[in-house]
């Protein structure tokens, strides 16, 4: 089992910042892709931004040259660095985890944070 314990989250204008980060703990040497979606009232949860085990990213059109997703060397944190936020920015953000062990695959989700971005 993993758990994924996410922070960052919060309100801010318009052109502002944020990190967000998720940490993974429990049986994290499962983990091979980690990444972020959100969700916006009523609306769909989208892709954001995912990393590989060997570093590939791989971003949403609407975030790219805005945001950047990193993952610390144990693969054990995943973050998102957020610039230029936009009022479109705007949803719950939610850190996922997948992996391929023992020929299973297994998907584990963060309980969201919150992201309100002010015109």
């Amino acid at each position: 089992q993993v758990q994924l314990v996410e922070s960052g989250g919060g309100l801010v204008e318009a052109g502002g910042s944020l990190r967000l980060s998720c940490a993974a703990s429990g049986s994290t040497f499962r983990i091979d892709d980690m990444g972020w979606y959100r969700q916006a009232p009523g609306k769909q949860r989208e892709l954001v931004a995912t990393i590989n085990n060997g570093g590939s990213t791989n971003y949403a059109d609407s975030v790219k040259g805005r945001f950047t997703i990193t993952r610390d060397n144990d693969k054990n944190t995943v973050n998102l660095q957020m610039n230029g936020l936009k009022p479109e920015d705007t949803a719950d953000y939610f850190c996922h985890a997948g992996s391929n062990y023992q020929r299973k695959l297994y998907e584990y989700w963060g309980q969201g944070t919150q992201v309100t971005v002010s015109s």
